[in-house]
């Protein structure tokens, strides 16, 4: 038997970026994970990790929404930002997001429910952060910045900054199946 706690934020949102940051912190001295994947909109969440795990014996990978996600020609994630975290040593991943394929557009045009929409929607009812955690992890094993079924920690938010840390064990995209969330580490409640 494992007994682990499990950290409920009152409310969603950056306030519990650093809360998390701390939990990863803490995960990776304890536990020893070595894969780290953080979503990161604009530059802000994935240069705070990058920054306070330069010294950690760790693979961590940013991604970023993707590129026209908010607009035509708008790319959200800041360059400077990007350069930083590579200069660190890590990884910053823009590339289409899972959940908002070539469904979102035939929703949008339709009115239909289709299957990456359902298994978004299904994921949003433990919180935003988790379908993102999950999306990341997937997303990253795609690109082969982190390998397929081993313990990663994910870390996602509602809107800006950090209030979700899950272990995933990873999958591919086209494995979605097997991909497991073994552990909700912390999330808003509400």
């Amino acid at each position: 038997m494992i007994v682990k706690k499990t950290l409920y934020f009152a409310r969603p949102g950056r306030e519990n970026t650093d809360a998390c940051l701390n939990i990863v912190k803490d995960s990776i001295r304890d536990y020893g994970y070595r894969h780290l994947v953080v979503a990161s909109t604009e530059g802000d969440t994935g240069l705070l990790f990058a920054r306070n795990l330069k010294k950690q014996d760790v693979n961590l990978v940013i991604v970023t929404h993707c590129a026209n996600f908010k607009s035509p020609n708008v790319v959200e994630f800041n360059e400077d930002s990007r350069k930083e975290i590579e200069n660190l040593g890590f990884k910053v991943f823009t590339g289409t997001m899972i959940t908002h394929s070539l469904e979102t557009a035939f929703a949008t045009k339709f009115h239909g429910l289709y299957p990456t929409l359902i298994v978004a929607n299904s994921l949003r009812r433990f919180c935003e952060g988790v379908k993102v955690c999950c999306e990341i992890v997937m997303m990253a094993v795609d690109a082969g910045l982190i390998p397929e079924g081993e313990e990663i920690l994910a870390v996602a938010g509602t809107g800006k900054g950090a209030d979700t840390v899950t272990l995933i064990k990873s999958s591919a995209s086209k494995r979605f199946l097997e991909l497991k969330v073994l552990e909700i580490i912390a999330k808003p409640r509400g």
